[in-house]
């Protein structure tokens, strides 16, 4: 790993020094969008979404991570989506997942990195097994063997295993087969009016087969209409994020679908 990336010696974090935001130089929050079990009509997961402390938009976050604070960020996120999920009850819903974007290129060594975590867990009495870590959008994976370290760790650890945004930017086939997660979340580029377009149907189907054969539970993002939701339910897509069911909530959970 280019250890160049980081603009400070690594040191482990712990959680309440993640809880500072003061050493970030900026606020932040996070909203929460459900991944509905359309068989069980119910929650499978709720994904938390950095946002504003005013609800601004996760853009206006984003552009102030740099390399200087990166990692202070990745950790202080992981924290702020467990204290907010616990505070909400989440872990309190039958078998409800809380999924949390990382950064690989933030994460120094996995077993250290995930110190926070933990910590993060046992204080707010959030279960581990609960926890779902999604490679974040957009993220360029520079180093694939350092990305199975970090999963391979992470599923030593009882978390879920996901990778966001198949089949868009970085997130592709070469990703899959160098690791495969237990959840793979299939990009909104597939699924957007998915039920009139029959390219969109051929590769999700591809990548439907591909995902029994392997054991992973497919998740489809990004979906608006009631007919793209059908399709993808005959299909045999059982789980669905998307506005048709539930926009991202200011420290909220949405769980009426």
């Amino acid at each position: 790993m280019n250890m160049t990336r980081f603009a400070e010696p690594f040191q482990a974090v712990g959680c309440s020094e993640c809880r500072n935001l003061e050493g970030l130089g900026f606020e932040f929050t996070m909203a929460f969008q459900p991944i509905v079990d359309i068989t069980l009509r119910r929650p499978f997961a709720y994904e938390a979404l950095v946002r504003g402390p005013n609800g601004e938009g996760a853009a206006s976050v984003l552009a102030k991570v740099n390399d200087s604070n990166r990692y202070r960020f990745d950790q202080a996120c992981r924290v702020k989506a467990i204290e907010l999920a616990s505070k909400l009850g989440l872990h309190k819903l039958p078998n409800c997942l809380l999924s949390i974007n990382f950064m690989p290129n933030a994460v120094y060594r996995p077993e250290t990195c995930i110190r926070a975590t933990l910590e993060a867990s046992k204080q707010f009495d959030f279960p581990t097994d609960r926890l779902m870590f999604e490679v974040t959008e957009g993220e360029r994976v520079e180093d694939p063997t350092h990305l199975v370290k970090i999963f391979t760790e992470y599923r030593k650890q009882g978390f879920v295993t996901a990778i966001d945004d198949f089949g868009a930017g970085y997130s592709g086939l070469n990703l899959l087969a160098t690791f495969q997660p237990q959840v793979l979340k299939l990009d909104m580029e597939l699924t957007r009016n998915i039920d009139s377009n029959l390219v969109r149907q051929a590769i999700v189907s591809g990548v439907l087969l591909v995902a029994k054969k392997l054991n992973i539970t497919v998740v489809a993002e990004g979906v608006e209409t009631q007919a793209e939701c059908d399709c993808l339910a005959a299909m045999g897509v059982r789980y669905i994020q998307g506005y048709l069911f539930a926009r991202p909530s200011l420290e909220k959970l949405e769980t009426e679908f």
